[in-house]
């Protein structure tokens, strides 16, 4: 409300005025954001969501002042940019991607000893220089104190990847990938080979019966072949996972902290 409205109000109120709602005025009223223009201006918005306010005002030949109320005020809506994803699945990746999350939902409530069963693998850079978080940063000050300074950082250009392998118990095991290597298929058959023996001498009770299972994402290294052939010769399992889907990777939340 402007100054001129306030002061109007007040004088209004002091000479006795009681109710805060608006006096009739003379003249027509406005029609702009009728039921019919809300109607029609939806109508549109769900044929094409990227129309611009002056695009629609354009075409209607109503003014762009109406047309902004309509779909702030009448229906709630705002203009918002896309978010950029790695990759944007498809209607078969998704429905796979339902069937796949039921399927494990159906194996816990069928065994309730699954998970413990379970060792997930997965890979992610580790920083010689990591840089706090503003979180990270954050301290108590008392009332009136000044704000702490902190110069701006950027990650250390020192780095190496970290391959890690754990379940709920903890690390299984881990291993740094040398400088100048990648991990293509025989270089992850290697680490695997190394993990099964981890899991023999940390997780005796599991490898004596063959219980446990193998939990890794849909990586050209982990999908290849020569790998899944390794896997079916040493009889094992692993727990299917849905492609261009790192959300269900649990070391997300498990050991790679934000």
């Amino acid at each position: 409300m402007s100054p001129a409205q306030c002061f109007e109000w007040y004088g209004s109120f002091k000479t006795g005025r009681t109710s805060i709602d608006e006096d009739s005025r003379s003249g027509r009223a406005s029609t702009s954001t009728d039921d019919v223009h809300i109607d029609v201006l939806c109508h549109l918005i769900l044929q094409n969501r990227r129309l611009t306010i002056r695009e629609i005002a354009e075409d209607e030949g109503i003014s762009f002042g109406s047309r902004q109320a309509i779909l702030r005020k009448k229906l709630n809506m705002q203009r918002v940019a896309a978010k950029f994803v790695p990759c944007v699945l498809t209607e078969d990746q998704k429905a796979n991607r339902v069937n796949i999350s039921q399927e494990m939902l159906d194996r816990v409530s069928f065994d309730e000893n699954f998970l413990k069963t379970m060792a997930t693998g997965d890979e992610t850079w580790v920083y010689g220089d990591d840089v706090e978080t503003k979180a990270q940063s954050s301290q108590w000050v008392g009332q009136g104190s000044p704000r702490p300074k902190k110069a701006r950082m950027s990650r250390s250009n020192m780095k190496v990847m970290l391959l890690v392998f754990f379940d709920w118990q903890g690390i299984i095991h881990h291993e740094f990938v040398p400088r100048s290597q990648t991990v293509n298929k025989e270089f992850y058959i290697a680490v695997l080979k190394r993990l099964r023996e981890a899991v023999r001498r940390k997780r005796p009770q599991l490898w004596t019966i063959q219980s446990w299972v193998l939990h890794h994402d849909k990586a050209p290294a982990h999908s290849s072949f020569i790998v899944r052939n390794f896997l079916a010769k040493n009889e094992t399992t692993v727990v299917p996972h849905l492609s261009h889907s790192p959300d269900l990777a649990p070391a997300d939340f498990f050991c790679f902290l934000s």
